[in-house]
């Protein structure tokens, strides 16, 4: 079997993904509750005490949420880089030692038969990264929480097969709206998230020829809606000159809503 996945959760209030094969079963960040992703595990067919690993991307609360809840629940070993881990540590409970493994900045890991290819991305975290996802040729690529899409993260994702890509704000909405304005100027800065906008025009740069969608992810509810941020991304990709429709597909992601289970 292939690469499956599944965005079991993506918005400013939760996040979690759910990466498989035939013969592993990972789950990145876990900024729900543990009952509601369960609850969303369970809706694509997924029995959550099958769960081999649980990965997690930086210390925010909308990342960990439940992270010490589930593994001490199945005995999930949690992965992390370290300053990651000193920084979540007094946030999720104890976690058993025995449980606890480290993964390093720019270093592959291989989980069964997942090679997991970490990138450091920019964020008002201690040391956030994301991931991509290699099985059999295949090449899934995760990249939220971003301030911005810097040269060396275009590099790693390049054409893959399917992105989960963060377009987190409409740019006048922020600044139209009621977040304060060191609220907003977090978001907007290089720590921060990347708007609809500039999601687009990095994803212009970075699908190619083997890509087939697109998962728009981390939408801020205050800040963005569905239809604003695919238009926004589809107008400037067929500006761009990179088509929608017979190569790839743009599609939407949900803060409660887990998409289906989709094989590459």
């Amino acid at each position: 079997m292939t690469l499956q996945f599944s965005v079991l959760a993506s918005g400013s209030t939760g996040n979690a993904i759910y990466v498989q094969t035939g013969k592993q079963r990972l789950l990145i960040d876990a900024g729900l509750s543990g009952k509601k992703i369960v609850e969303n595990l369970c809706a694509i067919g997924v029995d959550p005490a099958a769960l081999d690993a649980l990965i997690i991307t930086h210390e925010h609360s909308d990342h960990i949420k439940s992270a010490g809840v589930l593994s001490r629940k199945y005995q999930l070993p949690v992965y992390a880089n370290p300053k990651t881990w000193q920084a979540m540590e007094g946030l999720i409970g104890k976690v058993p030692l025995e449980q606890k493994f480290h993964l390093e900045r720019n270093q592959p890991a291989l989980f069964g038969n997942i090679e997991l290819e970490p990138f450091h991305v920019s964020h008002d975290a201690v040391d956030p990264m994301f991931f991509v996802f290699h099985n059999e040729g295949k090449k899934l690529a995760l990249a939220t929480d971003m301030g911005y899409v810097s040269d060396q993260i275009k590099g790693t994702v390049k054409n893959a097969d399917a992105y989960i890509f963060e377009s987190n704000h409409d740019i006048n909405l922020l600044r139209m709206g009621h977040y304060p304005w060191n609220v907003k100027k977090r978001i907007l800065g290089d720590s921060g998230h990347v708007s609809n906008e500039d999601s687009a025009y990095a994803l212009a740069d970075v699908v190619g020829d083997r890509t087939s969608r697109i998962y728009l992810a981390h939408l801020s509810r205050d800040n963005n809606m569905k239809d604003l941020a695919r238009m926004t991304v589809q107008q400037v990709l067929e500006e761009e000159e990179t088509g929608i429709g017979h190569t790839f597909h743009l599609y939407d992601t949900d803060p409660f809503v887990p998409t289906s289970l989709h094989t590459l």
